[in-house]
């Protein structure tokens, strides 16, 4: 399954979360360390929900951009 993430720069580096997975989130010093331990984090997080017995949730958020004149 490809669930897509949302990767911000922050002031120490980079933190990431999935639209599709509520708590499931990961920060890095860099672009791709926090890409990483995002894929990792997601990984543990279903293999948490299936434990508890609980559906896991197929992907289904998407991304676009939009440009306006500022």
């Amino acid at each position: 399954m490809k669930y897509l993430i949302i990767l911000e720069p922050t002031d120490t580096g980079y933190s990431a979360y999935s639209p599709d997975l509520d708590g499931c989130v990961a920060a890095g010093d860099s672009r791709d360390e926090t890409i990483a331990l995002m894929q990792e984090a997601i990984e543990f997080h279903l293999e948490g929900l299936a434990l508890e017995g609980l559906p896991v949730p197929l992907p289904h958020a998407e991304a676009a951009t939009v440009e306006v004149n500022a």
